[in-house]
């Protein structure tokens, strides 16, 4: 399974964007798929889950702003994140699989994809 993340950009603080996690040479319809993000000179963090059976589980610095959905038919997972903070600005990277019951650990996670930048200026 690859993976490849879209929708990173430039946003001023307060603004809203979603990113897309899109699945190619498999499904993972039945994987967690989990987003993490790494902000320059820090370590690589998590942010959210989404389980196969679409329980989702957010970081206590996101809850309330950010939302994971998926849709399987597309092969697609979705971060929405409203209320973007500067400290939101990160690279954004999605995984796949993890464990079914969710996990926040990445090395849980078996495909990675390449990050897509998110910049939210103050």
């Amino acid at each position: 399974v690859q993976l490849q993340a879209y929708g990173g950009g430039l946003v001023q603080a307060g603004d809203s964007l979603r990113l897309s996690c899109v699945a190619s040479g498999g499904t993972f319809s039945g994987y967690t798929v989990g987003w993490f993000r790494q902000a320059p000179g820090k370590e690589r963090e998590f942010v959210g889950h989404i389980t196969w059976s679409g329980s989702t589980y957010f970081t206590d610095s996101v809850k309330g702003r950010f939302t994971i959905s998926r849709d399987n038919a597309k092969n697609t997972v979705y971060l929405q994140m409203n209320s973007l903070k500067p400290e939101d600005t990160a690279a954004y990277y999605c995984a796949a699989g993890g464990r079914r019951s969710g996990s926040a650990f990445s090395n849980t996670y078996n495909y990675w994809g390449p990050g897509t930048l998110v910049t939210v200026s103050s």
